[in-house]
């Protein structure tokens, strides 16, 4: 669901945005550029690396790394 938001910016970054992106997308750029800059949920991130863990790939590199040797590295 979508809230509506009303913020205050600096006009020349708002001349800016509005010169360089598409009309309409301003909203949809300050989202992201939200969202690229704080951490996902706890829950976000729960379902992420499950779905991560049943990734055929993951499964197989986890099992190239298991026999990892590892008495030489440092501690």
């Amino acid at each position: 669901m979508s809230v509506r938001l009303n913020i205050t910016m600096d006009e020349a970054l708002y001349k800016r945005l509005k010169r360089e992106l598409p009309p309409k997308r301003i909203s949809s750029f300050i989202e992201a550029a939200v969202r690229s800059r704080i951490h996902p949920d706890r829950a976000t991130l729960d379902a992420a690396y499950k779905a991560a863990a049943h990734e055929p790939w993951r499964r197989g590199l986890a099992s190239e790394w298991s026999r990892t040797e590892v008495e030489d590295w440092p501690a």
